[in-house]
């Protein structure tokens, strides 16, 4: 005989309570998210769609908490409330797409944009910067890339302040005269 998941389901069964594995609400969704995201995103193609589906899947597990005896089948049934609200979000989706006559064309893009430069420039930078000795593109990354400020890059290396400040010079010396970065200025 199978254990009711529901006690709205099961009113002829016997109010036999079990341990709970979950005291509270908030405890189940401490332990069990990271797992419960993971179901989200494997339906839906945004991260963001997944957190909210998620949210709107728990809020329905919180409204029937009381309800659900069997603490052992939460998994499986936050899973079907996710399944369910997905299904219930693409039913009701709509549909942007008109039927015409000609295809609109897109704007034409600029030379400044267009993202075939872009990435030759962004290439062209990186094989640039892994040309630096290790230290100073080390430097170079934590500055401008990662936007550190001069007093945290001297805190991660281990340096000081000064030492940043002329290796960073340095290497921006090197940079500008690397000869595949002059041919973009």
């Amino acid at each position: 005989m199978t254990t009711p998941v529901c006690a709205s389901a099961s009113a002829s069964a016997a109010p036999a309570r079990q341990t709970r594995p979950y005291p509270s609400f908030a405890s189940y969704v401490r332990a069990r998210q990271p797992v419960l995201l993971r179901t989200a995103r494997s339906l839906t193609a945004n991260p963001s769609d997944a957190e909210d589906l998620l949210q709107t899947a728990l809020a329905k597990t919180y409204l029937a908490w009381e309800r659900i005896e069997d603490h052992r089948a939460l998994d499986g049934y936050v899973r079907r409330a996710l399944l369910n609200t997905r299904t219930s979000q693409w039913r009701r989706r709509r549909v942007d797409e008109f039927v015409c006559d000609e295809l609109p064309e897109p704007e034409p893009v600029s030379g400044d944009a267009d993202p075939a430069e872009r990435q030759a420039l962004h290439d062209a930078m990186w094989r640039a910067i892994t040309k630096l000795p290790t230290r100073q593109r080390a430097m170079v990354v934590l500055r401008y890339y990662e936007d550190l400020s001069e007093a945290q890059t001297a805190e991660v290396l281990g340096v000081s302040v000064g030492t940043v400040k002329s290796a960073v010079s340095r290497a921006l010396g090197k940079l500008r005269e690397d000869p595949e970065l002059v041919l973009v200025r």
